[in-house]
């Protein structure tokens, strides 16, 4: 049986902490091969007075505190660095998320996936994150190609593979299926049971939206231009420099074919030059760019796996 590492972030819900460590336990309570990894995230509310309590009784649960809260893509990241499980299972800790749907996740992630997203279809939130949420799905999936319903679900399973694979940071941890398909890993998602809040609000204000498109464009650059982005920068100069070099023919030719004097075009003239200069500069940036590129080139994981015997 494969060992399996549940991931909590935590921040500010000393209510729901004991009733979902309960509701873990009696879920995995067939597999005594687990662990339970809250993550507090700088909780001010006593959350990790609890957190203690339930390390102290069950030896299953590990507790990591951090000095102040830096966000949920944070406590993910902790948590994938020291998770040992051969299947990794992350949830949010204020019990919206069914810790029954835990085995129905296995089950799909041994159809031969590497990433099982929940898709909360029937969702229990006010229509204020429910249909900002929907927007922001539809244009996710338009952008990245990943067909996934609800990207940012907290309710997902993966092979340990991808987690060690995964660099979250900052928002990226809304688009984690998007990141695990540009690394050509095999995502999937099934319909999971969304509860309604029990105790508390919602950590998430009208401004997630707004971030969750520029953390979009982001991962997108990244993953098309971080190899080469003299592709992207160099194209963007040239088409400066371009412009620019056309405006100066056109002012020499109002000057020599056409009899004007410069002075009347001066605006023009620099305006010409300007252009140029800003194209250099990006061509500059995109060699800069490529420089950097390639020194990072030698540090990026890129072995999924390696099969066959070692020699010897």
């Amino acid at each position: 049986m494969k060992s399996i590492t549940v991931i909590i972030p935590v921040y500010n819900e000393v209510e729901s902490l004991k009733e979902l460590h309960k509701e873990l336990t009696a879920v995995l309570s067939g597999n005594d091969n687990y662990e339970l990894l809250f993550i507090d995230d700088g909780s001010s509310d006593g959350s990790i007075n609890t957190l203690n309590e339930l390390s102290n009784s069950d030896y299953h649960t590990k507790v990591i505190q951090f000095y102040r809260n830096y966000g949920k893509a944070a406590a993910l990241a902790e948590g994938f660095k020291v998770s040992s499980g051969d299947y990794v299972v992350t949830m949010d800790a204020d019990l919206q998320d069914d810790p029954a749907e835990i085995p129905n996740l296995v089950a799909k992630l041994e159809e031969g996936y590497d990433l099982v997203s929940g898709w909360k279809k029937t969702r229990h939130d006010p229509w204020t994150k429910r249909w900002p949420s929907k927007f922001a799905n539809i244009i996710t999936r338009l952008m990245t190609g990943v067909k996934i319903h609800d990207m940012n679900c907290g309710l997902k399973i993966y092979k340990q593979s991808v987690v060690k694979s995964l660099d979250i940071y900052g928002g990226r941890h809304r688009y984690i299926p998007a990141l695990a398909g540009q690394k050509k890993f095999k995502v999937s998602e099934i319909i999971v049971n969304h509860r309604a809040r029990k105790f508390g609000v919602t950590k998430y204000g009208g401004s997630r939206l707004f971030h969750g498109f520029f953390d979009l464009l982001t991962i997108l650059f990244l993953n098309r231009y971080t190899q080469q982005p003299l592709h992207l920068f160099g194209m963007i100069g040239i088409i400066f420099s371009t412009v620019g070099f056309g405006v100066e023919v056109y002012v020499l030719y109002l000057k020599y074919g056409l009899m004007e004097p410069f002075q009347k075009h001066i605006a023009l003239l620099v305006f010409g030059v300007m252009m140029i200069v800003i194209g250099i500069q990006f061509i500059s940036m995109g060699l800069l760019g490529e420089l950097m590129a390639r020194s990072q080139q030698s540090k990026e994981d890129r072995v999924k796996r390696i099969i066959g015997n070692s020699v010897g």
